[in-house]
């Protein structure tokens, strides 16, 4: 079942000029590791930034709280499969949030969609409750 969706837009030249103002202030602000390192190997950097602060915008509704409750930027973090399909990986204030809303005997699964196309980013998260399989490991 689902139980939060989020979508958000960023303007990936807004961000272009944020990352060019604050630099590495804003980036240790708002990405994990994993977030800078991918993106900064990037050649459209901007934009790599961007679609993931969107997919960050995203998860945020999805958990139904914004940025507040003690969700922060970083405890929302995309990650990229082997095959690259992206994730998101929830730390700290994000992934007790995430375990208020999955109902009891069942685990959570977060779909993640990022893309840029005409100076936008845009991302999708949708987070979905699936039912724990009682005679194996969780789907």
């Amino acid at each position: 079942m689902i139980i939060g969706l989020g979508n958000d837009l960023c303007d990936i030249a807004r961000l272009e000029r944020v990352l060019e103002q604050y630099g590495e202030r804003f980036t240790y602000r708002c990405f994990t590791e994993i977030e800078r390192n991918k993106s900064d190997r990037r050649r459209a950097r901007a934009a790599s930034y961007a679609k993931r602060f969107a997919a960050k915008e995203a998860c945020a509704k999805a958990l139904g709280t914004g940025l507040s409750h003690g969700v922060y930027w970083r405890d929302m973090g995309v990650v990229n499969l082997p095959s690259g399909k992206p994730t998101m990986q929830l730390t700290n204030g994000a992934q007790r949030m995430l375990h208020r809303l999955v109902p009891s005997g069942h685990v959570p699964h977060i779909h993640v969609s990022i893309t840029d196309d005409y100076g936008m980013a845009q991302a999708f998260v949708i987070i979905e409750a699936l039912p724990v399989d009682p005679g194996g490991p969780a789907a």
